[in-house]
């Protein structure tokens, strides 16, 4: 099978709009389509995110009944430069987020959440010997 040049994440979100906004101004992502309530798509390089919202398919309760819903702790995972200017700049603009920057053997890495409690990782690589 041929590698694929887009890697599709979904995320189900509680408000379409507000995720997009959140995702084009905080992390740089360009819109692709947008028929909210329903569902949009946003893409960053080779990741396009699908962002499913209440009214989508992707929302429909499974066999036993559950609803599929937000947050967790499955994330996508962003490389960043300077995660220290990154994290000042998105809390100056008021982002949430889930912990403190963790630092360990292989580089830095925060949980950021966006509006529906979805996490997003920035990840700054350690200096290789």
């Amino acid at each position: 099978m041929p590698e694929p040049t887009t890697v599709n994440v979904r995320y189900m979100v509680e408000d379409v709009d507000a995720a997009v906004a959140w995702y084009t101004k905080h992390l740089g992502f360009a819109l692709l389509s947008n028929h909210a309530p329903a569902f949009a798509d946003v893409k960053r390089g080779a990741l396009r995110l699908l962002l499913s919202g209440p009214t989508s398919s992707a929302d429909r309760p499974m066999a036993d009944g559950e609803r599929p819903g937000p947050g967790g702790w499955n994330r996508i995972h962003l490389i960043v430069d300077d995660i220290d200017a990154e994290v000042a700049r998105l809390r100056a603009s008021g982002a949430k987020f889930r912990n403190d920057v963790v630092k360990g053997p292989g580089g830095s890495q925060i949980l950021l959440q966006d509006p529906s409690g979805n996490l997003v990782e920035l990840f700054q690589p350690g200096q290789q010997p």
